[in-house]
């Protein structure tokens, strides 16, 4: 079974910037599809962004577009969500996610994906 933990949330300023890490084990991560999600209080988890097992191919959301970098390391079995230009509206826990599914409509829903991190907590202060 995939493991998937979670680093690098905490608190900044608006306009500052993060870098999470999503560290995985148990399977071959480079056969996994890789999404990031997220969830404030009171709302639906939802899509951030996504990576394609070769790293390929990236999809994100339209409200970080511009903002976050996916990436993945294979040899390293980590993917990461670099965000930039933070707002206070991204205040949330951060979730890592992996999937076997391929193509942006899986990627984008959270009900294609098997395994899940225990989540990270980001606040944006203004």
């Amino acid at each position: 079974q995939l493991q998937l933990l979670e680093s690098g949330g905490g608190l900044v300023q608006a306009g500052g910037s993060l870098r999470l890490t999503c560290a995985a084990s148990g399977l071959t991560f480079s056969t996994y599809d890789m999404g990031w999600f997220r969830q404030a209080p009171g709302k639906e988890r939802e899509f951030v962004a996504a990576i394609t097992r070769s790293g390929g191919s990236t999809y994100w959301a339209d409200s970080v577009k511009g903002r976050f970098t996916i990436s993945r390391d294979n040899a390293k079995n980590t993917v990461y969500l670099q965000m930039n230009s933070l707002k206070p509206e991204d205040t949330a826990v951060y979730y890592c996610a992996a999937t076997s599914y391929s193509g942006g409509a899986y990627l984008k829903d959270k009900r294609f994906y098997a395994y899940w991190g225990q989540g990270t907590q980001v606040t944006v202060s203004s």
